[in-house]
């Protein structure tokens, strides 16, 4: 908790309606997760769980945020855990999503336009990381749901989010496909645990990280003991971080656009 003198520092300015609280939105290929918190991640909400719809397109998944926003408490900035490669300015992947759905939407701009808030987007493991990286040192967060998500973190603050799940972990199969929910529905607990641990031990040998924390739906699936690096961490993590996105210490990862009309002007 931010001590009082600091949290003017963290309140925004550009809120709708000067409201502080935010929509945080962790969209999986799985499930979709929403709350209402504070600017510290305070849930003000009830957490909402729902399945993402089939075919996952944009227009659908905006649909269902929308009506999972609509009788949850009032909020003044909107942030979103998106699975997959986010751009400044528009989704770049979304491999359990449907990339061919997804590539070059721009979900910030039309979230805003939806909503009437300001729009924060990064890839879903960063923004779940941010809602337990505190530092100090090197930190690595995986999340293992549909697919698996990974972003690194230096002293609780420099982010890197790393598309490990799209990376052959063992022969032709991905990460996504080695160790993501279908793999544990096809070789049952006892194996999929088995891979678990392999791919925990390697990626902290990759990252040489000092803490690994283990989310997603499927964490809570783990059954081994696990080492004193690793830590399996809540799902309201993911909302926590959400809330993050808006402090004043990550401005710097979000310049300001242009307004919608002259970006339009420039594109080729």
């Amino acid at each position: 908790m931010p001590a009082t003198s600091d949290r003017k520092h963290l309140l925004r300015h550009d809120a709708r309606g000067g409201n502080p609280n935010v929509l945080a939105v962790d969209i999986g290929g799985t499930l979709i997760k929403a709350a209402v918190v504070d600017h510290v991640g305070t849930l003000i909400s009830e957490f909402v769980t729902t399945p993402t719809p089939h075919p996952a397109t944009p227009e659908t998944v905006i649909a269902l945020i929308t009506r999972i926003a609509e009788p949850l408490p009032d909020f003044g900035l909107i942030s979103v855990g998106f699975p997959g490669v986010v751009n400044r300015d528009c989704i770049v992947t979304a491999p359990n999503l449907g990339t061919q759905h997804w590539k070059n939407f721009d979900l910030e701009r039309t979230l805003h336009d939806t909503f009437g808030a300001p729009v924060r987007i990064l890839n879903d493991a960063i923004v779940y990381g941010l809602g337990v990286a505190k530092g100090p040192g090197r930190e690595c967060v995986l999340t293992f749901g549909t697919g698996m998500g990974c972003a690194l973190f230096s002293d609780g603050a420099i982010f890197f989010g790393l598309e490990l799940g799209q990376h052959y972990a063992c022969d032709d199969q991905s990460y996504d496909q080695y160790i993501g929910h279908a793999a544990y529905l096809e070789i049952g607990l006892e194996a999929w645990n088995e891979r678990a641990v392999r791919v925990i031990t390697a990626v902290h040998a990759l990252t040489n990280s000092d803490r690994v924390y283990l989310g997603g739906g499927n964490s809570r699936r783990i059954s081994f003991a696990l080492p004193p690096w690793a830590t399996i961490v809540p799902p309201s993590s993911g909302v926590a971080g959400g809330a993050r996105l808006w402090h004043a210490d990550m401005d710097r990862w979000f310049a300001p656009r242009r307004p919608a009309t002259e970006e339009a002007r420039i594109r080729p």
